[in-house]
């Protein structure tokens, strides 16, 4: 009987620890895109400035599709509490994440960021459109009424008015945020311009607008918007892909794009007038609220006017903040701890 009742406890006992996410650590664990990373970065120092009851919250980077394959993968402490993304969660992630017990997902969006296009600073100057883009970094492109492999080695061959360098692009890989927002807003819509595109069915569109050279032209970033200025710097006539951020803060190095002729830049993204845009956002997992100590106090204090409205240190560090009233709407569901459905 002892050693039936001792059984009975512990199988009691394993089953409350499955049920609910007993913490052993005292500071938020963050991770996911290397473009939400230095504004994170920036509200952790000051949370825990801020809020001497907390610890500093561990952030780190990984990508937006990486941040969301750790926070999916369930409750407890060997598991991070919030995802940094720089774009929103697919479907599927929410689909894996309740598989794995994360059924509690609360968005936050917390104000906007650019795509940029940039060289060296002592390179040619770019005036870019998707139309060309696509034509650079297509693997097939239209010649004379034909699809062939893509012919283009110099971008002055796509347009005489670019610059007469070598072809290198240089772009995040697919496990960023950016990589969907630079094929959501430029290459497919430059690919789906092209009169021969335009003739070929849905299916067919589709296969032919996602298909990228892979005779060394295109170069994919896993790593964060570091490599790439990195690999700038060894090849000079490369073009790389940045978040706005992050060129405002190497504008020394870099000579940033225009995109169908406009400048980005805070007021035109704000706008809306910079067409390559995307919203940021960060992810809770609603289990660990009132578990880990500070997880909904950082969130406000993210959300908070000093911290990401007008004037804010977010802002001087090149985030598009939103509007008043879309910045209190957001505070509420959080407040409310409302779920992605």
């Amino acid at each position: 009987m002892f050693k039936k009742s001792l059984i009975a406890t512990a199988v009691v006992a394993m089953a409350a620890s499955v049920a609910a996410p007993a913490m052993a650590r005292d500071n938020l664990q963050i991770a996911g895109s290397s473009t939400v990373l230095p504004f994170a970065s920036i509200v952790a120092e000051e949370f825990g400035s801020a809020f001497p009851q907390f610890k500093t919250p561990v952030v780190g980077s990984g990508g937006s599709g990486g941040g969301l394959r750790q926070f999916c993968q369930g409750v407890g402490v060997n598991t991070i509490d919030i995802a940094n993304s720089s774009r929103p969660i697919r479907p599927a992630e929410v689909e894996s994440c309740q598989k794995a017990g994360v059924a509690k997902i609360i968005e936050v969006q917390f104000g906007y960021d650019g795509i940029v296009f940039a060289s060296r600073a002592d390179k040619g100057s770019f005036a870019l459109t998707p139309q060309q883009v696509f034509l650079a970094a297509a693997a097939q492109v239209p010649v004379d009424g034909k699809m062939v492999a893509n012919p283009n080695t110099r971008w002055s061959q796509i347009d005489s008015a670019l610059p007469d360098q070598e072809i290198v692009l240089v772009i995040p890989a697919s496990n960023h945020g950016t990589r969907e927002v630079f094929e959501e807003k430029v290459t497919h819509p430059g690919c789906e311009s092209l009169a021969e595109v335009k003739a070929l069915d849905k299916d067919a569109q589709k296969a032919f607008c996602n298909s990228l050279r892979q005779d060394g032209r295109i170069i994919e970033i896993a790593g964060d918007y570091t490599e790439t200025l990195a690999r700038l710097q060894a090849q000079a006539d490369a073009v790389g892909v940045f978040g706005l951020s992050f060129y405002d803060q190497n504008r020394d190095r870099l000579k940033v794009a225009t995109v169908n002729g406009v400048t980005p830049s805070l007021e035109t993204i704000a706008s809306g007038e910079y067409p390559v845009s995307r919203p940021l956002f960060f992810y809770i997992k609603g289990e660990h609220l009132g578990v880990v100590p500070g997880l909904k106090e950082y969130a406000e204090f993210f959300l908070s006017e000093q911290m990401s409205g007008s004037g804010s240190a977010l802002e001087s560090a090149g985030l598009i903040p939103l509007a008043d009233e879309e910045r209190a709407r957001i505070v509420a569901d959080v407040r409310a701890e409302k779920v992605v459905q």
